[in-house]
C-alpha cells in the first residue's frame, strides 16, 4: 500500500489493496464485453470507466482506512456522464450502482447537480468531494481517459417501458462488471486477482446431438404411450424443428398436456441458437415443482456436459433487500452483491418471479443478470400463469428485448392466453407491440388426437363436503385430488384418516422431499397399487403424473385443464380418463375459497361460461381463447393498474420495482431437517454455524429449503428459525435476513407427510 496511490477497495486476504485506476479500466473493458453487440456498448464502457470517479477524493481514501463514513462516491461520475457526455443511461447506471436506479424524469436527473447534493443530499450523505475538476485532474494523472459515446442508449422516452429496459440492460453490464472485478480482488492471492472461471459456452450443435440421442435412445424406445399419443408427440417435435428455422422473435407454442412439450421446447430453443448463434437458453416456470422435474430431465440430456452447463436459480428469496441508506459499502452489502446470481451458464432454469421481477427491478443485484438475456432464447413454460394486471408492461418489455437484442421469446402452454388482443396497449410502451408467431399452427389437430379425458362439471349450486369427498375416495384405488388452498388439503387429509396409500404434496415439503413423494407415486401408479394423492396447485403444471381419475376443486379454466393433464396422460386406458370438478362447501367470501382475488375472478368467469353453455370442452383451444377474451373484457388488463402506469410515465425506477410483484409478500428460505437427508441438513447447519453461508452453500441448501412468506415481527415462528450468517464478513456485520435454519430437535415442525409446520402457520406458508 502506497499513500501516493488511490484505491478502490481495501486489502484482500493477501494484504493487497485494489488500485483505483486498475479497477476503473477493468470494469470499463468488461462492461463493453458484456454488452455484446448492443449499439450502446461504448456508453456501457464509459459507465464502467467513471463509475467510481468519486473514489479519487481524499475523504473516500480516508474512509477505506476507517477514518470517514457516510459518503456518496457515485454522483460526481453520474453528473459528468450526464452534463459532459449527454449519456443519460450511463448517468443513471453510475448513480444506481450502489443505491439502485432512481427517477429519470428531468427533476430526478437534475438532482445529480453537485451544488444541490452539497446543500441537501436525499440520503443524508456527503459528497466524497464536491469539486469535479479536482477529481478529473487526479483521474487524468492516473492514466484514465473518458471518451464520449457516439451512440446513446436513450434518445427518447416515447416508449417508456422499452427505454427503461435499455437503461436496465446497460446498468446490468456495469454492475456485473463491477461485482466481478471486485470479487476477483477479494478472492486474490499473492499472485494478484483471482477472477472466477467463466461459465461454459453454449455449443448448440453438440447440445442438439445430445438431445436427439436422448430422444432416440432413451425416450422413444422406453415410452408406454399409445400409438396416437406417440404420433402426436412426433408431430409436435417436427413442428418445433420447422418453426425454429425462422428469424428470432416472439412465439407462442400451443400444445396439449402430455404431448412432449418440455423437450420439444428445448429442441426449438437449441435449433434457434444454432441457426442464429445465440448465447444461452433461459427457461422460466411458475412453480418450483416444474423446475425440479425439468432440471432432472435436462441434466439427463446433458449428462456428459460440464457440471455447470445447466444452472438452477429458483430461490424465492435471495439475500434480502438491499439498503439505500449509508454508503452501501459495508462488508454485508458487498457479500450480498458478490453472491447475486449472474446467469453465466448455457442453460438457466429459473422462476417467473426471478426473471420478470428482475426485468422491472432497480436493484443492482437483481439487475446483474439481465445482460445475459440478450441474444438468447427465453422459454416461458405454463405461460397462462402471468398475472393479467402486469400483462401489458411485461409483454412490452419482452417484445422490446426480442426486437432490439436478437432474443427469441416463447410462450408455451396448453391453455394459451389471448395476449394478442393486448397488442394495441402493448405498442404504447414498446413499438413492436405483441404479435407472436404460433410455432405449432396445426395445434387444434394435436388437441383432437390427444383427447384422453372426459370432464364432469358440478350442477349449479352443488357443493361437496370434505367428509363426503373422502367417503367417495375410499372406493377409488388411484386418484389425484387438487385443491386451491393448503388449508383445504389438510382438511381433506384429516377426513381421509391415516390410510397408508394417502400421499400429500405441497410446497410445505422441501424440493428433495417433493421429488421423493413424486417418485413413490409414480412407482405405485406403474405397479397398479393403491395411491391417492392430495395436492395443492403445485402438481398441476408440468408434473409428469398419470392418474386414471382426477378430482379438481372449482378453479379458473386453465387450472382445471392443467389438472386434467395429469389424467390418462399416456392414453393407456381403454376408456377416457375421468376428471370430476367439484365445489367445496365453504362459508364466507372468496378469501375463504381462493388464494387471490384474480384467481377468484377467473374461477367465476369459468362458472359464468359453464352456466351459459352447460359444459366446456377443455380439449378445444378455441374454448380458451373465448374464456381469456371474456376475462380480459371483464378485468381490463390495459387499464387495471393505473398507479403502475403513472410510475412508468414518471420514469420512476424505484416505484416501478416496488409495484411489479408476482408474489406480493416478501419470502424467506428455511433449511429443514427432512429425516431421509438428516445428515445433509446437519452438515449444512454445522457449516453455516462455523463458517457462514456463501453461494455454494445456498445452492446446496436449496434442495432442503422451504420458502415461506416472511412472518410478522411478533410471530412465534421466529423462536424456531435461526438466521444463517454470511461468510467472509466481519463478525459485527454477518447477519442477513433471507436464510434461516429450522431448529426442530423433537421433530414437531417438519412432518414426513405435511412438511413444514410453523406455529400458527396459515399466514406465512406459500400456497
Amino acid at each position: 500500500m502506497d499513500d501516493a496511490d488511490f484505491y478502490a477497495h481495501s486489502a484482500n486476504a493477501a494484504g493487497d489493496w485494489h488500485l483505483l485506476n486498475d479497477h476503473l479500466k477493468s470494469v470499463g473493458r468488461r462492461a463493453r464485453t458484456l454488452s455484446g453487440t448492443a449499439p450502446w456498448r461504448e456508453e456501457a464502457g464509459l459507465a464502467g470507466d467513471q463509475h467510481d470517479l468519486g473514489k479519487y477524493a481524499d475523504r473516500f481514501q480516508a474512509r477505506l482506512r476507517g477514518r470517514d463514513s457516510g459518503l456518496d462516491h457515485w454522483s460526481l461520475g453520474a453528473w459528468l456522464a450526464l452534463k459532459q457526455h449527454r449519456a443519460i443511461a450511463a448517468a443513471l447506471a453510475i448513480q444506481g450502482h450502489h443505491v439502485g436506479l432512481q427517477r429519470a424524469d428531468p427533476t430526478g436527473l437534475m438532482g445529480l447537480d453537485p451544488t444541490k447534493l452539497t446543500s441537501q443530499h436525499p440520503l443524508g450523505l456527503a459528497l466524497s468531494d464536491p469539486d469535479l475538476e479536482r477529481l478529473l485532474k487526479r483521474a487524468d494523472a492516473d492514466g484514465l481517459e473518458f471518451t464520449p459515446p457516439t451512440i446513446k442508449a436513450i434518445t427518447s422516452w416515447h416508449h417508456a417501458v422499452a427505454a427503461m429496459l435499455d437503461v436496465r440492460l446497460l446498468f446490468s453490464c456495469l454492475v456485473d462488471a463491477d461485482f466481478l472485478d471486485t470479487e476477483a480482488h477479494f478472492e486474490g492471492n499473492a499472485a494478484g486477482k483471482c477472477p472466477r472461471t467463466p461459465g461454459p459456452a453454449l455449443d448448440p450443435h453438440a447440445a442438439l446431438d445430445a438431445l436427439d440421442r436422448y430422444m432416440r435412445e432413451g425416450i422413444r424406445p422406453g415410452t408406454q404411450a399409445q400409438p396416437a399419443v406417440r404420433e402426436a408427440r412426433e408431430s409436435l417435435w417436427q413442428a418445433c424443428t420447422t418453426a425454429a428455422q425462422s428469424a428470432t422473435g416472439c412465439f407462442t407454442l400451443t400444445a396439449p398436456t402430455g404431448s412432449g412439450k418440455t423437450l420439444a421446447m428445448l429442441k426449438f430453443a437449441l435449433e434457434q441458437a444454432h441457426r442464429h448463434k445465440l448465447k444461452r437458453i433461459v427457461l422460466a416456470v411458475p412453480f418450483l415443482t416444474i423446475i425440479e422435474q425439468t432440471a432432472q430431465v435436462y441434466r439427463a440430456v446433458f449428462a456428459d456436459f460440464p457440471a455447470h452447463f445447466v444452472l438452477e436459480h429458483h430461490s424465492l428469496a435471495g439475500l434480502g433487500a438491499e439498503t439505500t441508506q449509508a454508503d452501501a459499502l459495508t462488508p454485508q452489502e458487498r457479500e450480498r452483491r458478490l453472491l447475486a446470481e449472474n446467469w453465466d451458464a448455457p442453460i438457466v432454469i429459473t422462476t417467473n418471479v426471478q426473471l420478470l421481477e428482475s426485468l422491472f427491478s432497480n436493484r443492482p443485484s437483481a439487475c446483474r443478470k439481465l445482460h445475459n438475456l440478450m441474444e438468447s432464447v427465453i422459454l416461458f413454460d405454463e405461460a397462462q400463469s402471468l398475472p393479467t394486471h402486469l400483462a401489458v408492461p411485461t409483454l412490452a418489455a419482452l417484445s422490446h428485448l426480442s426486437a432490439a437484442y436478437r432474443t427469441s421469446v416463447v410462450f408455451a402452454t396448453a391453455t394459451q392466453p389471448a395476449f394478442d388482443s393486448l397488442h394495441q396497449a402493448v405498442s404504447k410502451h414498446a413499438a413492436p407491440g405483441w404479435q407472436p408467431v404460433e410455432a405449432v399452427p396445426d395445434h387444434p389437430t394435436l388437441f383432437a388426437a390427444l383427447k384422453r379425458v372426459s370432464v364432469t362439471w358440478p350442477n349449479p349450486g352443488e357443493k361437496r363436503t370434505w367428509d363426503n369427498l373422502a367417503e367417495e375416495l375410499q372406493n377409488i384405488p388411484q386418484a389425484l385430488v387438487v385443491v386451491n388452498l393448503k388449508r383445504h388439503a389438510l382438511a381433506l387429509l384429516q377426513a381421509l384418516g391415516n390410510a397408508p396409500d394417502i400421499v400429500h404434496l405441497s410446497t410445505n415439503l422441501c424440493p428433495v422431499h417433493r421429488r421423493a413423494v413424486l417418485s413413490r407415486v409414480r412407482k405405485r401408479l406403474a405397479a397398479g397399487e393403491p395411491c391417492r394423492l392430495i395436492s395443492t396447485q403445485c402438481v398441476e403444471a408440468g408434473v409428469d403424473l398419470d392418474f386414471p381419475r382426477v378430482f379438481r376443486a372449482f378453479a379458473p379454466l386453465e387450472a382445471i385443464a392443467q389438472a386434467a393433464g395429469r389424467c390418462n396422460r399416456e392414453g393407456r386406458l381403454h376408456e377416457s380418463g375421468e376428471v370430476r370438478v367439484f365445489d367445496p362447501e365453504e362459508q364466507g367470501d372468496w378469501r375463504r375459497r381462493y388464494p387471490t382475488h384474480a384467481y377468484f375472478q377467473a374461477a367465476e368467469m369459468t362458472r359464468r361460461i359453464l352456466l351459459e353453455h352447460g359444459t366446456i370442452d377443455i380439449n378445444d383451444p378455441a374454448a380458451f381463447q373465448n374464456y381469456y377474451r371474456q376475462l380480459y373484457d371483464l378485468s381490463q388488463p390495459a387499464s387495471q393498474n393505473p398507479s403502475f402506469e403513472e410510475a412508468i410515465n414518471a420514469r420512476d425506477f424505484p416505484e416501478i420495482a416496488r409495484r411489479y410483484r408476482l408474489i406480493e409478500q416478501d419470502a424467506i428460505q428455511v433449511l429443514v431437517p427432512w429425516a431421509e437427508q438428516i445428515e445433509d441438513y446437519e452438515s449444512l447447519r454445522n457449516e453455516a454455524e462455523a463458517d457462514g453461508i456463501g453461494g455454494a452453500w445456498m445452492r446446496s441448501a436449496q434442495g432442503l429449503a422451504v420458502s415461506v412468506y416472511r412472518p410478522r415481527a411478533d410471530h412465534p415462528a421466529w423462536s424456531i428459525m435461526i438466521p444463517a450468517k454470511l461468510r467472509r464478513t466481519g463478525k459485527a456485520d454477518r447477519q442477513q435476513d433471507a436464510w434461516f435454519i429450522l431448529e426442530d430437535p423433537h421433530g414437531k415442525h417438519y412432518d414426513e407427510t405435511l412438511g413444514l409446520i410453523l406455529p400458527q402457520s396459515d399466514p406465512v406458508l406459500i400456497g
